[in-house]
């Protein structure tokens, strides 16, 4: 399923692939509420309160009440984002980060 590189750098690939998720289910999350009720009982919609509801508490915790429900889901997607970015660099700076591999000769763009 996934290549050796993967697995070489598994203590990286696997919180970034988590971080990636979480944020996208958020944006997943606040794209659908512009079209369905809160309450909802569609498996998807279920799907993306349960997966959500934890991140959307934690921002909730740390966000002024002044801040409006709807909102805390874009708040909460630029807070994994900033996890994200501050855990890869880091990890690259502490050389974790799978290498980045120059192309061949010949085959850079322009």
């Amino acid at each position: 399923m996934f290549s050796g590189e993967f697995w070489a750098y598994w203590y990286y690939n696997i919180p970034n692939y988590v971080l990636a998720a979480a944020m996208y289910t958020l944006l997943g999350r606040f794209g659908l509420s512009f079209f369905v009720p809160p309450d909802w009982e569609n498996y998807i919609w279920r799907g993306f309160l349960k997966m959500t509801d934890p991140i959307v508490a934690a921002v909730r915790f740390i966000t002024p009440l002044a801040v409006p429900e709807l909102l805390l889901l874009p708040i909460g997607w630029l807070w994994l984002l900033m996890i994200r970015v501050v855990f890869t660099l880091v990890m690259t700076i502490a050389g974790l980060t799978p290498p980045v591999d120059a192309l061949p000769a010949g085959q850079a763009g322009g």
